[in-house]
């Protein structure tokens, strides 16, 4: 079952909030993070991208960088932008995105049920982006950051957040630039988290990483090397947890990840409709955008063209849970057989684009010239998702989008005792 805690979290003043809180370090580059942070001194980028106060060309990855980031961190106490609580409690963060709300509950998740599998993952991580995030935690000593986590929701803990929710005011209540709101409410009750803790342990099986595999990953190495260094450990040491939202996955949706294909490997447009027939039927639909309306159906954009693929019985496994993915028959099937494009996270010949920017960004990119061709998806489900996670198995890279993203500063993890 599942260890999640209530912890002492640091979090800005309310009437500062909405100016700490800002988007993931790994959605925006340097020169993105500094105009993000233009004019906002609190912003939590000067920690989660600390280079934005270095000089011009500092390398990302330098001790620079991390030492300018534990600076910001402590003078962020120092003025009093980050407050810590002073006890243990769990909290409700709720995101709005097109009239849909979704409520999540921010608490210490456990490293040991990461070891363990009962924290489960469906994407592989990079080594590089990793060990990144392990140096920064190392440095600050705090999880600076959430992950996004899943369950399977539980009417007991909806029931709670819901009488929370409905029962009084958020303390935290704003809109942010991309129009999403973001709602966050303090359990100060010690009855009611000492009931949470206990409905998780007692009915929630396994969690599933949704958003943030690296930042899994980087806590559970950091929590596993403090445990190392620390002959009179316990396991009750604030290291052997990190920082994550849970949301019941009833109340997730998962957005389309998409494809755009730098060239046709030598193919001309009527090679690549040809060579399409033999997996899928193919259908020309003309120039209005055209959105996959069911599993295995794939729209694409070519020389101003928009066509509807259908994948032929046959052609996928029923019984696989990765081979019935779509994502897994078009690169099996057009990305690999077709275009030659074998290994999705080295290939420069392919990039790919959250459904966020809709298929107009896909339009986009092909017209400019820049792209060839593009092929749009029908979303992962959340129970995909799961019975993927449950299996053991991995998804192909770029399989899942979610959105709105965590913003991160509402509440942060410190790793001191």
């Amino acid at each position: 079952m599942a260890q999640i805690k209530p912890f002492p979290g640091l979090r800005p003043p309310v009437d500062m909030a909405r100016d700490v809180a800002c988007l993931p370090y790994d959605v925006m580059n340097s020169d993105e993070a500094a105009v993000m942070a233009e004019g906002k001194a609190c912003s939590l980028l000067h920690i989660t991208r600390a280079e934005i106060d270095c000089p011009a060309g500092t390398d990302i990855h330098s001790d620079r960088v991390y030492e300018q980031a534990v600076a910001s961190y402590q003078a962020f106490q120092a003025r009093g932008w980050l407050v810590q609580d002073g006890e243990a409690r769990f909290y409700i963060y709720a995101q709005t995105m097109n009239g849909r709300t979704q409520y999540g509950i921010v608490g210490a998740a456990s490293c040991e049920d990461y070891h363990q599998g009962i924290i489960k993952k469906h994407e592989l991580t990079r080594p590089d982006k990793e060990e990144d995030r392990m140096i920064l935690t190392r440095y600050l000593n705090a999880n600076i950051e959430p992950v996004f986590c899943a369950y399977k929701a539980v009417p007991e803990i909806d029931a709670i957040v819901d009488g929370i929710v409905k029962g009084r005011k958020a303390d935290v209540d704003f809109v942010a630039e991309d129009g999403f709101g973001h709602q966050f409410w303090v359990i100060d009750d010690a009855a009611v988290n000492q009931q949470l803790e206990s409905l998780f342990a007692t009915k929630v099986p396994a969690t599933y990483v949704a958003d943030g595999h690296h930042r899994t990953a980087a806590a559970a190495r950091i929590g596993l090397e403090k445990k190392t260094q620390n002959p009179n450990h316990t396991g009750r040491e604030a290291y052997n947890f990190f920082m994550a939202v849970h949301f019941p996955d009833t109340q997730l949706q998962i957005i389309d990840y998409n494809r755009v294909v730098r060239d046709l490997n030598g193919l001309s447009d009527a090679d690549l409709l040809d060579r399409l027939t033999e997996s899928f039927d193919v259908e020309k639909i003309g120039p209005e955008i055209y959105r996959p309306a069911r599993l295995h159906e794939f729209s694409m954009y070519l020389s101003g063209q928009w066509y509807r693929l259908t994948a032929k019985a046959g052609t996928y496994d029923d019984n696989d849970p990765i081979g019935i993915l779509d994502v897994t028959i078009l690169s099996n099937l057009v990305l690999d057989k077709i275009l030659g494009i074998d290994d999705l996270r080295t290939s420069q010949r392919i990039d790919f684009v959250g459904g966020i920017r809709g298929l107009g960004e896909l339009k986009k990119r092909v017209d400019s010239g820049e792209m060839k061709v593009a092929f749009a998806l029908y979303a992962v489900s959340m129970e995909q998702l799961i019975n993927i996670a449950d299996s053991g198995n991995i998804m192909p890279p770029k399989t899942t989008w979610f959105e709105p993203k965590l913003r991160s500063g509402l509440v942060i993890h410190s790793l001191e005792d």
